[in-house]
């Protein structure tokens, strides 16, 4: 049972600031809402800022010379700035959550769109609860922080130069005295960012590595139970609980540490302020009124760096989250057809395979120089030990791996020399393990073929003895599936399956243990489609039952990658060999 991702996690965190850059380029295609967000931001500052500055008037002009109709009618207009201000940050709210639900809509098409044109070997290499994990935990880590955390961003820091602008209108010398905590705060910060990116970086890979294990767990319970292993697998899964755990906190604890911090030296920055200032309009005439708005300015220069502290967590919950998103855009995807890449005529199904040798790591070899031919028409199958290499060839028959030597041929065209997809449409595949999608009987079997009518659905189910059950199904081919076919047995899936790649009409079919999840009375059922269904067909089989084959054009007996036996069922049997031992083995 793995619980780790060699794919997802990373000891070495990747560029934050690159990371964040090319989240903001999602961002960016959403331009003209985002310029009508910067002019509601500047707006909104303009009013803060502008609120501030006027009480240097109001306090010189008329609380001090006793004014008091002044005073209210400039009472007015300062509530008048502040509703403008209040309403442009209102709009500006509202249009970022439409930006941040696009942005998060775009990058998980783009991820989907990658994780279709990634190679088998990603899937066969990672957690499929992890992979999942990218497109909720880290997506809604991302959609978080750009509706609530992008717009206090951009207004912190434009909040933080205009504040800056003007206290030095206001006094310069009391800017340069507010100006010496700033070094420490940039200190402290980095101190800050340098650890808990770090742990940011490890809590999403430590929770993805959590989901893809309960999706596992979730998959195998009746495993599980049978075996007794509940005990084990709570150990195992309270492991992986306890090390996320210790990330989260960390995490936490250095991200919590940024505020509680700024804001301490926030507050000693303005009691110097203060003092200062004080001192100033004793001793240099400095006016009251611009002491009281120096003193407000004061406390705005600290609120955005507060803010930014507050919000720090949730930017770096996102960067993290962004750098497992972009791990799956940057994976390198299925190797591009070559320019010169042939698209097959109509393929009469002539397969060779000569002196093939894989591995699916470097220095582990699987097959070793395997040569065969399967003539136009006909049907062989391959049998062996388990781990005989067997299931190998039939990933490399439609290019799910390429080979390190050898050459494959269909009809005399090199493989790596056709284009994927069409090589692929000459094929269909029925595996050991069954996969039914979300819908109707109906629509899963038209999988194997899109345009097809109702009628060759209906005449393929016919064909592969599908057809008796689903007639005695509630709603029939109308019958909608869930959860991969769960109320089905794993016979009738597989039947689907089996029927699936019957309506697809291909010139050659893969069937690796096609027959090995149905029952002896209805694999007696199938085998007469199944033959009908080869008939005609270029036709690789790997059979678990050995009983299933016998009718074979030819038996070539796989072991340790290699070619031991080849022939008819009669005369191998004759020859006391190998597939002898493997046929009489299943009789004992």
């Amino acid at each position: 049972m793995a619980k780790g991702d060699k794919y997802a996690l990373n000891d070495k965190p990747k560029n934050g600031r690159q990371t964040f850059l090319r989240l903001v380029g999602f961002v960016g295609h959403e331009k003209r809402m985002l310029a009508v967000v910067a002019v509601l931001i500047v707006i909104s500052i303009a009013a803060s800022l502008g609120s501030s500055y006027m009480l240097r008037p109001i306090i010189n002009d008329y609380i001090l010379p006793g004014d008091i109709p002044g005073l209210i009618r400039m009472l007015i207009f300062l509530a008048g700035v502040y509703l403008a201000g209040v309403a442009a940050n209102w709009i500006q709210a509202r249009i970022l959550n439409v930006v941040g639900q696009r942005t998060v809509l775009r990058m998980r098409v783009t991820m989907f769109a990658k994780m279709e044109r990634l190679p088998v070997a990603y899937f066969d290499g990672n957690q499929h609860g992890n992979i999942m994990s990218r497109y909720t935990n880290d997506i809604d880590r991302i959609s978080d922080a750009l509706t609530d955390s992008l717009a206090n961003m951009l207004s912190s820091v434009l909040t933080l130069i205009g504040t800056f602008v003007m206290m030095l209108v206001i006094s310069p010398l009391l800017t340069a005295i507010s100006l010496v905590t700033v070094p420490v705060m940039y200190l402290v910060a980095r101190f800050i960012v340098k650890r808990s990116r770090r742990y940011f970086t490890a809590q999403q890979a430590a929770l993805g590595g959590l989901n893809g294990y309960i999706e596992e767990m979730i998959s195998g319970q009746k495993v599980i139970k049978v075996f007794g292993q509940e005990d084990n697998v709570e150990s195992d899964f309270e492991e992986l609980n306890l090390d996320l755990n210790e990330k989260s906190k960390k995490a936490q604890f250095y991200s919590g540490m940024m505020m509680p911090a700024m804001q301490n030296l926030s507050t000693l920055n303005y009691v110097i302020i203060t003092i200062a200032g004080g001192l100033l309009a004793i001793f240099r005439g400095f006016d009251v009124g611009g002491l009281a708005a120096f003193l407000q300015y004061s406390r705005q220069f600290g609120r955005p760096i507060n803010e930014l502290a507050s919000i720090y967590n949730g930017i770096q919950a996102a960067i993290a989250g962004a750098e497992r998103i972009f791990q799956i855009i940057d994976s390198p995807a299925e190797q591009a057809d070559e320019p010169c890449a042939v698209v097959l005529p109509d393929t009469e199904g002539d397969v060779r395979m000569r002196d093939v040798v894989f591995g699916y790591e470097p220095g582990k070899i699987i097959l070793h120089g395997v040569s065969l031919r399967v003539a136009p028409g006909c049907k062989i199958a391959i049998v062996g030990s388990t781990g005989a290499g067997k299931t190998t060839i039939m990933n490399l028959l439609p290019r799910f791996y390429d080979i390190n030597s050898g050459q494959i041929t269909i009809d005399g065209y090199d493989i790596r020399d056709i284009q994927r997809s069409n090589l692929r449409e000459h094929m269909a595949m029925v595996l050991q393990d069954t996969h039914l999608f979300t819908g109707t009987v109906m629509e899963n079997i038209r999988f194997g073929k899109l345009d097809a009518t109702d009628e060759e659905v209906i005449a393929a189910a016919k064909l592969t003895a599908a057809h008796s059950f689903i007639r005695r199904l509630q709603h029939g081919y109308n019958t909608v599936l869930e959860n991969d076919g769960h109320n089905l047995s794993a016979g009738q899936r597989q039947l689907l399956n089996i029927a699936r790649a019957a309506v697809a009409d291909p010139p050659i079919l893969l069937l690796d243990e096609a027959t090995s999840n149905i029952d002896t009375r209805s694999e007696m059922l199938i085998q007469k489609g199944l033959d009908q269904l080869m008939e005609g067909r270029t036709s690789v089989i790997i059979a678990h039952r050995l009983s299933t084959i016998r009718n074979a054009d030819r038996i070539i007996v796989l072991e340790q990658g290699r070619v031991v036996e080849h022939g008819k069922h009669d005369e191998l049997i004759a020859r006391r060999g190998r597939y002898y031992d493997l046929y009489s083995g299943q009789f004992e």
